[in-house]
């Protein structure tokens, strides 16, 4: 199992859209993949499922969602069940998210101090994550499961990032995703290396742990909506900055100067906006590149979506490849 996380502490860079269309690329390339919702706001989620369907599995006790999974553990009387998937295509499978998933933050937090004392239940609570991922590819049969993680650098998304082998940086050509490149790659080589000091330390012969790689494969850059009040030369001047902002803040390494994104190997792609796609493909319920006339997809549109097919499709196998060599 490969469990690829896709992180931005910035929010708004389509980290969410990114994970969904992934997740039925993969699906339509006849591989196995679960979705997983990590994030607390359950974005991911009400993509895949409308509000009708999703009710239920908020509803009650034995919440069928990631929170549903953990709560045993977190109400110390069990340890994780096993997530409830949702089928939404031959082996595409959803971990549907929860609100509720946020309640966790506090005691995540506290077991994360609680392992340097080697105490047992601070392994179990820090490594529940990924000890309920494990158990969704297994019943799912997937090899690959993909995560939506929450924008910020808390305890929770902390234990998200532990779960992960690789991570994926959305971003937007901004000050925003600049800046926030600066914090997050610091973060994640802190947090790689707190988990080292930890893992060791585990009490417990039986209870695996996640390596806690999150080796970052590249960044995708997302184009921008084109505004009247702002020339394309300012988006340009950001996206200029990438390349070398990247290589340093989270590579750790130096920087070529005057790289271009579409020369930097770090790149993974460099997506259009779609914007005239999206809105269908929300009300359709379906990724963009599925869309067709009876969706409203006709004319010009007919020609968008075969790009946006192919960029997918394109960017799915980049990813692929990154994570069975890395």
């Amino acid at each position: 199992m490969r469990v690829v996380a896709f992180f931005n502490n910035k929010g708004g860079v389509g980290k969410t859209s990114l994970v969904y269309h992934l997740a039925w690329m993969y699906s339509g390339l006849d591989r196995n993949v679960v979705a997983a919702d990590l994030d607390p706001q359950a974005n991911l989620t009400a993509m895949f499922i409308d509000d009708a369907s999703l009710e239920p599995l908020w509803e009650g006790e034995g919440r069928t969602t990631i929170y549903g999974a953990l709560e045993p553990l977190l109400d110390s009387t069990g340890d994780i069940r096993s997530p409830h998937l949702v089928e939404r295509a031959p082996g595409l499978h959803l971990v549907a998210g929860d609100l509720k998933l946020a309640s966790a933050e506090d005691q995540i937090s506290r077991q994360w101090t609680d392992c340097l004392d080697r105490r047992p239940r601070a392994f179990r609570v820090v490594s529940a994550l990924w000890r309920a991922l494990k158990r969704a590819a297994t019943e799912a049969a997937a090899d690959l499961v993909l995560v939506d993680v929450g924008p910020n650098l808390g305890a929770l998304n902390r234990a998200a990032l532990v779960a992960a082998d690789h991570v994926v940086v959305p971003l937007t050509p901004d000050l925003y995703s600049i800046r926030g490149l600066r914090s997050l790659g610091p973060t994640l080589r802190g947090w790689r290396r707190q988990w080292v000091e930890r893992r060791h330390r585990n009490p417990v012969e039986d209870l695996a742990l996640p390596d806690g790689a999150m080796r970052p494969i590249g960044y995708v850059v997302r184009q921008h909506a084109i505004r009247p009040d702002r020339p394309v030369m300012a988006y340009q001047r950001w996206v200029d900055r990438i390349p070398a902002v990247y290589s340093k803040e989270v590579c750790g390494q130096d920087p070529q100067s005057d790289m271009a994104v579409g020369d930097d190997p770090n790149c993974l792609a460099f997506l259009r906006h779609y914007r005239s796609l999206m809105p269908m493909a929300q009300e359709a319920r379906k990724p963009m590149f599925s869309l067709g006339p009876a969706d409203g997809a006709i004319g010009g549109h007919t020609r968008v979506v075969r790009d946006c097919h192919r960029d997918f499709r394109k960017l799915a196998g980049t990813i692929l490849d990154r994570v069975v060599t890395g």
